[in-house]
């Protein structure tokens, strides 16, 4: 560890992952799950600290991302902090950058740790998508204030007589929180876009989105994803897997789907989607001086990170414009890159990134190359399937990607990954981790 690149030294101190864990993931089922946010991100902690030869109190800070905590966990980094029995002096902070959240956590911590401002942060994501709020209209919220303001019998009941039954329509939060404010899209129909831009068919997205529920199922039956932890409800009701694997997916039922986004026309269907899911992920970050005192184990070491913005209405083309400049910046090509872990927020997305690094017209004119990027050989993409079968809790992904990216370079003996997302509101994420 004492021996650093020059390219390294130049960014600052090395930033080592010393262990992680993440909850089983859990598929939203049209009510609120069994689990607040708070406390799915209290359920991957607990086991990851207690297993450390350090105190939570040694923390030098905690920092987690998420987009959507519940009225009860405002700062919920600091809320999940204290429950994990953090010391009071320990400081926590929560971040938000939409689908990224958890992987601006572990940036975030990355970048302190390299500066010196700390030495030992626990970091991650977490997101209850099941608990996203239901929301008054704001007509309905004017009558409850002019309702308030009624003084006496009379004018209450002309304040009565004004409220009308339109009012009482809930507004949904995450379906609000699913759609771009600036261009008014959902984020399926930006996906929908994409298809249009790049050629991509129906067939490419359903066999994309089959052969990632076959790897997640494949990876359950050879007890890959290690970094699961399990919980238990209330209820003693144990969870243990991802539980929205499907395990009888094929293209031919796949193909049965209706569109979701574009009714008509569209492509994009709930089966080649990533799924409304609640769960959470942490990992444990350190300086070489931190990983020498308390005498940790060494996963890897985050290398470089990078961000990017892009329209809007192709966000899903985000981690194209955020891996580019990266491998740039460390000379890499492609297939220097051993294994990579793209969020799948849509097969669509996922298969118009890597037709975009093909495409030499797009790489000269959007990402200024002089040739294209080259081919992503996809066996080394999502080897253990990605949110379409997982789930993507918007505030957790990035952490988990990460997090299990570097159990596959360990799994595999490898050097060397990409961890990315596409963002909502036109942005992409990129993390390069790797192993000595």
């Amino acid at each position: 560890m004492a021996q650093q690149r020059s390219t390294r030294a130049r960014r600052g101190r090395d930033v080592y992952i010393v262990d992680g864990a993440r909850t089983p993931f859990i598929k939203a089922k049209g009510k609120p799950g069994p689990f607040h946010a708070a406390d799915l991100a209290v359920a991957a902690a607990r086991p990851l600290l207690l297993r450390q030869p350090f105190e939570p109190r040694d923390l030098d800070e905690v920092i987690l991302g998420c987009v959507m905590p519940g009225p009860d966990e405002a700062n919920i980094a600091r809320v999940a902090a204290l429950r994990l029995g953090c010391d009071k002096a320990v400081p926590a902070w929560t971040v938000q950058r939409n689908c990224a959240s958890g992987l601006q956590a572990l940036d975030s911590a990355y970048r302190n740790i390299s500066l010196g401002r700390s030495e030992l942060v626990l970091a991650g994501g977490v997101e209850s998508m099941s608990h996203a709020p239901v929301l008054l209209s704001e007509a309905m919220v004017g009558w409850l204030g002019d309702w308030r303001g009624a003084k006496g019998l009379w004018p209450r009941l002309r304040q009565l007589g004004r409220l009308r039954p339109a009012y009482l329509a809930p507004v949904i939060g995450l379906l609000r929180g699913l759609t771009d404010p600036v261009v008014g899209l959902s984020m399926g129909q930006t996906a929908e876009n994409l298809a249009y831009r790049f050629h991509i068919d129906r067939a490419a997205m359903d066999a994309y989105a089959a052969e990632s529920q076959r790897r997640l199922a494949a990876a359950q039956d050879e007890a890959r994803l290690v970094e699961i932890e399990a919980m238990y409800d209330n209820h003693g009701h144990l969870y243990e897997i991802d539980d929205g694997v499907r395990r009888d997916t094929d293209t031919a039922k796949l193909a049965k789907l209706k569109p979701a986004f574009d009714r008509k026309f569209g492509a994009v269907t709930a089966g080649n989607s990533a799924q409304i899911t609640d769960g959470a992920a942490w990992l444990v970050l350190a300086s070489e001086s931190a990983v020498e005192r308390h005498q940790l184990p060494v996963l890897g070491r985050i290398t470089d990170s990078e961000w990017a913005g892009v329209e809007p209405a192709q966000m899903g083309l985000g981690p194209v414009h955020a891996m580019t400049p990266l491998l740039g910046r460390h000379r890499l090509k492609i297939d220097e890159v051993d294994y990579w872990e793209i969020n799948e927020a849509f097969a669509v997305q996922v298969l118009a990134c890597l037709a975009a690094w093909q495409d030499e017209a797009y790489c000269r004119d959007e990402l200024g190359l002089k040739e294209a990027v080259g081919v992503l050989d996809q066996t080394r993409l999502n080897v253990d399937g990605g949110g379409i079968g997982i789930g993507h809790p918007v505030g957790a992904s990035g952490a988990r990607i990460v997090l299990h990216l570097i159990h596959v370079l360990v799994r595999n003996n490898a050097r060397r990954g990409v961890a990315s997302l596409c963002i909502g509101g036109g942005q992409g994420g990129a993390m390069l981790v790797e192993r000595d």
